[in-house]
């Protein structure tokens, strides 16, 4: 039986959950902050999939139980009854299965993780630039309605608005693994601000979502880093263009170079720096991870390819077009306004099924 089947796969996880428990409290992994952070999120996991053991039992043991009263029992009143528990449970069964198996489906170790958003003007001058600010716009909307913290690292703004490029930190629960699919080229038809004729133009944007590395996924060697200290630009009041603030830091051996200027302390502007400098050189191991799943599948929704035209942003028409999905609807307005959930939840429905799918190849 299937159940059978699914529940010998469960039954081996309880001991390494039971397993796991004990050494998160033992002081000597404890001291090892590495592998203490890696047990807790493995405990995480395996709690969710052993809380779903739980539930699956008692659903099946509810339709065992309702079979043999709807067999031996007389009253009418306790048979009706054990008919809609049978009934309850059996509608059940196979949303909980497909539950469990996504749970048995190692999921992105990343998608615990806080994210860096990059978001580039691509294809079109200045309206590109105003397209990013709307972009960026749309996301502080979009995390405002999660709960979810933003922190601006470094911005330059576009000569008729908007931003050439602007850097941002989003912190909460899970934000990578929702915000990771927003990865890729964002193109924009509408009438541009500067446009006089009034003619339909195409332009593009780029959006870059990064897992934020913890201090110590990567090891950075002091030496290995160049600092650069120099004056802010941009909005930020009297001390702009006169406090020597912002910072610039170039990791020597790949080249990766790095800014902060949105703090007016440099210590705060150099931490946050650091932060972006660790989790770039960080995802340069992570993209391996990407083109690696990107190999075995045919269609990759949450892509590491950020050259991959994702969504078309159509104005005149007031429609919004996921590419990877087929998805289409017509609330352009609300879209912009941060109300992009529902794309994202088809987006995350596609992604399970093609990690369902794989785990059966």
């Amino acid at each position: 039986m299937a159940e059978s089947s699914l529940l010998n796969r469960l039954d081996g996880l309880v001991s390494r959950f039971e397993e796991v428990g004990t050494l998160i409290t033992d002081p000597g992994v404890i001291a090892d902050m590495k592998r203490f952070v890696k047990l807790t999120k493995e405990y995480r996991d395996l709690e969710k999939i052993v809380q779903a053991r739980e539930e699956y039992i008692q659903v099946l043991n509810g339709i065992e139980e309702a079979k043999t009263i709807l067999e031996n029992e007389q009253d009418q009143e306790l048979r009706e009854m054990a008919r809609e528990e049978l009934d309850a449970c059996t509608n059940r069964i196979p949303a909980l299965e497909e539950e469990i198996k996504l749970l048995l489906v190692p999921a992105d170790p990343q998608d615990d993780k806080n994210a860096i958003v990059e978001i580039r003007g691509g294809t079109g001058g200045d309206e590109a630039a105003i397209f990013a600010g709307d972009l960026y716009r749309m996301y502080v909307k979009y995390c405002e309605n999660k709960g979810w913290k933003i922190e601006l690292t470094s911005y330059t703004e576009g000569t008729s608005g908007g931003f050439k490029e602007i850097i941002f930190t989003v912190s909460g629960e899970g934000v990578y693994g929702v915000l990771k699919y927003e990865s890729g080229v964002h193109r924009v038809q509408r009438v541009p601000q500067t446009e006089t004729q009034g003619c339909v133009h195409t332009s593009a944007a780029t959006v870059a979502v990064l897992p934020e590395a913890d201090e110590f996924d990567v090891e950075i060697k002091e030496s290995d880093i160049r600092t650069d200290i120099f004056c802010a630009s941009g909005h930020g009041g009297q001390s702009v263009n006169t406090t020597y603030s912002a910072i610039r830091l170039v990791h020597i051996p790949t080249g990766i170079t790095v800014q902060c200027q949105d703090e007016k302390s440099q210590l705060k502007n150099k931490a946050k720096a650091m932060v972006e400098l660790h989790s770039r050189i960080y995802n340069m191991e992570y993209q391996k991870f990407l083109d690696e799943i990107a190999s075995k599948r045919k269609t990759m929704v949450s892509s590491g390819d950020r050259s991959a035209k994702i969504r078309t942003y159509n104005y005149p028409q007031g429609r919004i077009t996921d590419h990877r999905i087929n998805y289409t609807v017509y609330n352009l307005s609300a879209f912009m306004d941060g109300e992009i959930q529902d794309c994202i939840d088809h987006l995350i429905v596609a992604e399970n099924a093609e990690r369902l799918k794989e785990s059966e190849l």
